[in-house]
């Protein structure tokens, strides 16, 4: 016999035809609610009250409520126009300024409908009239930075003026591992970021940007080494950071001092080095009951052979020198006293450091193109003096340098004591040029001087951890990132002016 359960419809009479209409029409009164909500949510979907334009220009992407043309690319590949371009995740370290919003403030919307951007046309608008400072607002409003230099050799790029720029650093302190901790100013706690806003441009021309690519192409199979004090050490570290965008060096040497750093980029092949001396030609400290007097013998007929013994295997040298010489510093030269500094030694001239300094890079540059060892075609760059900074005192007496933004030229004094300095340095080396004529030896200059005296603000300050020195502030080196990255700059222009990079 057969169950009832599995003969529900014989034995019930169950008219399973008239329940389905009894449940449809019990779910009317639900269905009916939710047709007139969605009929409501795709008319605003329709019609929004905002709505896009109903043809966009080729080209542009709706981006955060502004019409957005993509600009050219520069010749390393990255976007004019980094408003856009997204960071990777080892590049978000730096956080923007606290005004930052006034950088990238909007249009309103019916406006940017309007007039939709049309390629590069601000790229002709003059620059506006130089001033004492710039706020960030103004940023947006400036002429972008052209790709190329005019080409015109005669043009002065080391005679110009900062404006602002809204690209700012091509690196960062999280995406460059090189950076020491006392020039990592961000890490140290330096809480602003504007001072990274500002691009250097020369008067009547364009300062090309630094391209890591062609220059590690120009410089394949070469060696490059910074030959000089901390601030040489400092110029060298920044170029590894531009460099690092390319590829990524390894570190095969550094001495017991870490004053002596060997990076080899295995791609290319190239050697960037730095050697460490403080006055290029051979000094030694007078000692008294074992201890450092601070008194220094200079001797002007023999250079220092920590670095000149090296000099043969170097393909570009670039030589600077001057911090070091402030101090009682006797000369000799041809085993008897040329002069002296800072000294009250009898009968003995008291000269001006930057007499010293020409007679030094004289001295130098001499023995360079005496160096038969040497490369044929040995390219030596003076690095002009770098200045500091300090206001209210020097280093050991309270002085600072809490700027955050760039003096304009009627705020520095073209005739200080940096720029004596640095006139000292170009004499030496025009008689270098034209020795070199002869010897087979090139040589240049990075004139950076009247660049970084209206550079205050980027010096570390207070930021450089120095756990030994608290209390002292560092406005002799210069932050990374920060305006000492225009030297790379300066360095590939005045390469190119030599045939060395493309």
């Amino acid at each position: 016999m057969k169950s009832s359960a599995l003969l529900p419809e014989k034995l019930h009479g169950y008219n399973y035809k008239k329940e389905r209409w009894i449940n449809l029409g019990k779910l009317a009164p639900v269905l009916f609610p939710f047709l007139v909500v969605s009929f409501i949510f795709s008319f605003f979907i329709l019609c929004p009250p905002y709505p896009f334009p109903k043809s966009m220009p080729k080209g542009v992407f709706y981006h955060k409520h502004l019409f957005i043309k993509p600009q050219r690319q520069s010749p390393d590949g990255d976007h004019l126009n980094s408003l856009i371009k997204p960071l990777s995740e080892n590049e978000k370290l730096i956080t923007p300024p606290k005004d930052a919003e006034n950088l990238i403030k909007p249009k309103p919307l019916q406006q940017i409908l309007n007039n939709p951007i049309k390629g590069n046309e601000n790229w002709s608008k003059p620059l506006p009239e130089k001033k004492k400072s710039w706020s960030t607002s103004e940023i947006k409003n400036l002429k972008k930075p052209a790709l190329e230099d005019d080409g015109d050799e005669k043009c002065d790029l080391f005679k110009g003026h900062w404006v602002p720029d809204a690209n700012g650093s091509v690196y960062t302190n999280s995406s460059c591992i090189t950076i020491p901790s006392s020039k990592n100013c961000f890490m140290q706690g330096r809480p602003d970021s504007g001072f990274l806003n500002w691009r250097w441009k020369p008067d009547d021309c364009e300062l090309p940007r630094f391209n890591p690519k062609s220059f590690l192409e120009s410089v394949r199979a070469k060696k490059m080494t910074f030959i000089g004090d901390s601030v040489a050490r400092n110029h060298m570290e920044s170029l590894l950071c531009l460099l690092s965008k390319e590829e990524t060096p390894k570190d095969v040497h550094k001495d017991s001092e870490d004053r002596n750093r060997v990076w080899y980029f295995p791609n290319h092949n190239f050697t960037l080095s730095t050697i460490w001396t403080k006055f290029l030609v051979d000094g030694e400290e007078r000692m008294i009951n074992g201890s450092g007097a601070g008194i220094f013998d200079l001797y002007l007929d023999k250079l220092d052979i920590n670095w000149f013994h090296d000099l043969p295997t170097v393909d570009i040298a670039i030589i600077s020198a001057g911090h070091w010489f402030f101090r009682p510093i006797i000369l000799h030269e041809s085993s008897k006293i040329y002069g002296c500094i800072y000294c009250d030694e009898p009968n003995v001239s008291n000269l001006d450091v930057s007499v010293v300094i020409k007679s030094v890079f004289e001295a130098v540059f001499r023995q360079i193109n005496k160096c038969n060892q040497c490369k044929q075609g040995l390219v030596t760059l003076l690095r002009t003096f770098s200045p500091s900074h300090f206001e209210n005192g020097m280093w050991n007496t309270g002085g600072g340098c809490r700027r955050n933004e760039p003096f304009s030229e009627k705020d520095i004094n073209v005739e200080s004591h940096d720029m004596l300095m640095r006139k000292s340095q170009v004499e030496a080396i025009q008689q270098a040029k034209e020795e070199g004529k002869k010897s087979g030896k090139n040589f240049g200059v990075l004139d950076i001087t009247r660049a970084m005296l209206m550079r205050p603000d980027g010096h570390p300050h207070a930021y450089w951890g120095n756990k030994w020195m608290k209390g002292y502030n560092d406005c002799v080196h210069w932050c990374l990132p920060g305006p000492i990255d225009v030297w790379g700059d300066f360095l590939m222009a005045v390469l190119r002016r030599l045939s060395l990079v493309s």
